[in-house]
């Protein structure tokens, strides 16, 4: 049985914890929370550089596929431009890693490579930079399973809107 002295501090840390998730989570252009929430951004690292060739393939033995989408109403934005660079089979970034594609009428988009390897101490992850008309750019990282074939992964966008 839990006793009154117990309950009587649970309850104001558990509704400081309610409220301080709600002040913390992003809200819409109406105040609102997102329908979908937002790509968690993570960082562009030393390597970027724009211009990567139009390709959606870098090597064999890893697809990444997923879609594009808005974090107001989770609708698909077709055309977005998706940027993605990594690491080659010996843990070094080139010019052969590096892709640049555009999602589909459907939002979707996919990228096949090589399994992603780690990078000095770092974990693997394939770096993607997305930009789309009315959306806040975002760069984020793409942290596979350990031995998987494949990965989901969602690219949810901040509309501009939010923004002013």
């Amino acid at each position: 049985m839990i006793s009154f002295e117990k309950s009587f501090i649970r309850i104001p840390i558990l509704l400081l914890i309610s409220a301080a998730t709600l002040w913390l989570a992003p809200l819409s252009a109406a105040g609102q929370p997102y329908a979908c929430a937002p790509t968690v951004e993570d960082e562009m690292g030393p390597f970027y550089k724009p211009g990567a060739p139009y390709r959606h393939s870098v090597g064999t033995g890893y697809l990444l596929f997923g879609t594009v989408k808005s974090a107001e109403d989770c609708s698909p934005i077709p055309a977005a431009t998706v940027e993605l660079w990594m690491t080659g089979p010996e843990g070094r970034y080139g010019d052969e890693w590096w892709a640049t594609l555009f999602s589909a009428k459907n939002g979707t988009y996919y990228f096949t490579s090589h399994a992603p390897t780690e990078f000095g101490s770092r974990r693997p992850h394939i770096h993607i930079r997305v930009t789309a008309e009315g959306f806040k750019p975002m760069v984020t990282q793409h942290y596979p399973v350990k031995d998987a074939g494949e990965g989901q992964f969602d690219l949810i966008l901040i509309p501009l809107a939010v923004l002013d």
